[in-house]
């Protein structure tokens, strides 16, 4: 029932305890309790303070080796900025669905190259990106064939780093063809490799793998065996491979796992990185795991080899990223359109850095 209150307004009177209405989601039947708790836990929500990014300390820097950032919202560059992220890595890789044609593909490879390094650029993260058919899609014979051709197009690109994710999924001839197919193009671009090993029968396709990057006499030292865990990481230290983690919740690899990995085996040629995507990931999974490290005593400049360093290393062979890029990058301004786009909505304001200003110097404008 509604009345006039003394303001002039009008309010509705409280619910009796056994009033109901139906609820507009599934047509249950919602009570005057029901309704209290859930805008009582609405005002919680509106008024709780978002947790603070964890890092090590103003001075850390972290690369994210492998994240999917297409599949994630300007939120996330945000928390990892805030976080001590600096640059991250977008490997080409399936989207959750097959794609239907060669130009799907063609557009794909055009915005990790493309706009996805603006958009990162304007939350203060620098952006690179491997270039690769995926082991899932090279199933496809037709659209593998023409994926291949348009990929040395795309090698030569601005920030593109290495050939990748290439590797085994089901271990098939065809993904044994393209495997090495891609091998002899990051050898002709002189690009190095990013390996994506099987989720099934991981060992025997990791070995596979190796097996073949040495039949192409491919340099191990120009190569990153991605997603390894406590069952390949000996095999793989020991034939000169860099070793990558993707820490994920609740599978592949946890960061108390990581930091156990780290202890035991030293950080020479390690490197975390969260390969958040679409699915159920994390894109502070490195930064999460750096701090658990200091947290368990690991040495900082173990900690910084694995989190930043080796990343560095091996993804900045042919030139295309570079430590100065962070240290001394250009000026964030919002303001700045890409072919006409913006990563703002009407009506928002822009962010805007003054030239050299460190990054806790932003200002609305």
């Amino acid at each position: 029932m509604t009345t006039r209150n003394g303001n002039g307004g009008f309010a509705c009177e409280p619910a009796s305890s056994e009033a109901s209405i139906p609820c507009p989601c599934c047509g249950g039947t919602l009570t005057a309790a029901m309704l209290h708790d859930i805008l009582e836990a609405a005002r919680k929500a509106e008024t709780r303070e978002a947790a603070p990014a964890p890092r090590l300390g103003v001075e850390a820097m972290i690369i994210d080796a492998h994240a999917h950032m297409i599949s994630r919202t300007t939120d996330d560059y945000e928390a990892m900025a805030r976080a001590g992220v600096v640059a991250v890595i977008e490997p080409a890789f399936w989207l959750g669905q097959p794609r239907t044609s060669a130009d799907t593909y063609r557009d794909y490879l055009s915005l990790i190259t493309g706009f996805e390094r603006f958009r990162a650029g304007q939350f203060g993260i620098r952006h690179y990106c491997t270039i690769g058919l995926n082991p899932k899609e090279a199933n496809n014979e037709e659209l593998a064939e023409a994926v291949m051709e348009i990929l040395p197009r795309f090698a030569v690109k601005e920030g593109v780093v290495a050939v990748g994710e290439l590797g085994y999924d089901e271990q098939t001839a065809l993904e044994d063809r393209y495997l090495r197919a891609q091998i002899e193009l990051a050898k002709e671009y002189e690009l190095p490799i990013m390996v994506h090993t099987p989720h099934r029968d991981k060992k025997r396709g990791t070995l596979r793998t190796m097996d073949v990057l040495a039949e192409h006499r491919f340099d191990p030292a120009r190569c990153v065996i991605d997603h390894n865990n406590e069952e390949t990481v000996e095999e793989v230290l020991s034939r000169g491979y860099w070793v990558a983690f993707s820490i994920y919740p609740q599978t592949k690899m946890g960061n108390e796992r990581m930091t156990e990995i780290v202890r035991r085996y030293g950080p020479e040629r390690l490197i975390v990185d969260s390969a958040c995507d679409w699915g159920v990931s994390d894109p502070l999974a490195v930064p999460k795991t750096a701090r658990l490290m200091a947290e368990r005593g690991i040495d900082p400049a173990a900690i910084r080899a694995v989190t930043y360093a080796n990343a560095l290393s091996v993804y900045g062979l042919n030139g295309e990223m570079r430590e100065e890029h962070w240290t001394n990058p250009a000026p964030i301004d919002q303001r700045t359109l890409y072919q006409g786009n913006s990563v703002l909505r009407g009506g928002q304001s822009p962010v805007i850095q003054a030239p050299g200003a460190p990054a806790t110097e932003l200002r609305i404008n």
